[in-house]
């Protein structure tokens, strides 16, 4: 089996495990280390993610791994939080994050841009769009220019919560 199919195979039970569970898979990595492979698994949940659930997912995919026995080397298995400023990948993620600010890099410029940072207003099936502010001073006064702006989701290499 190679690295697609197993990250697949055990996407799929920490998707079942997950669900179980009242919580999402954010993210499965595998890769490999000095001492066998490392398997990665990001889950979240509404609320944030504690170490307890944590352990408990991990002692959950531990037995179905021990069953299964789809990693024919040693591993390492490490849960965790996906973080605070985590990628934002796709509609769910700009979806959950409405009214915070965010940072989005794109591969090619938009309003003459190529980076921003601005309050996530909405997103759609393919875009997401920002409140962007601009202050410009002359002399003593600041003028603040809120603009919005859409930004497709095939346009953006980076986005992330921004913690400023």
């Amino acid at each position: 089996m190679n690295i697609k199919e197993l990250k697949e195979k055990i996407t799929d039970y920490a998707n079942m495990i997950a669900e179980q569970e009242g919580m999402e898979v954010f993210n499965v990595d595998i890769y490999p280390g000095r001492k066998g492979l490392i398997l990665r698994i990001f889950i979240d949940k509404e609320g944030g993610v504690t170490i307890k659930d944590c352990e408990n997912f991990s002692r959950a995919i531990e037995a179905i791994l021990d069953v299964e026995d789809p990693i024919k080397s040693s591993y390492t298995l490490e849960v965790s939080s996906p973080g605070v400023d985590r990628p934002l990948k796709d509609k769910k993620d700009f979806l959950k994050n409405i009214g915070r600010e965010v940072k989005i890099t794109t591969k090619e410029k938009i309003a003459d841009n190529t980076f921003f940072i601005g309050k996530i207003v909405d997103a759609g099936d393919d875009w997401v769009r920002i409140e962007i502010q601009e202050t410009k001073t002359k002399g003593i006064k600041k003028k603040v220019k809120k603009e919005l702006l859409f930004i497709p989701f095939n346009k953006i290499i980076k986005a992330q919560v921004y913690l400023g």
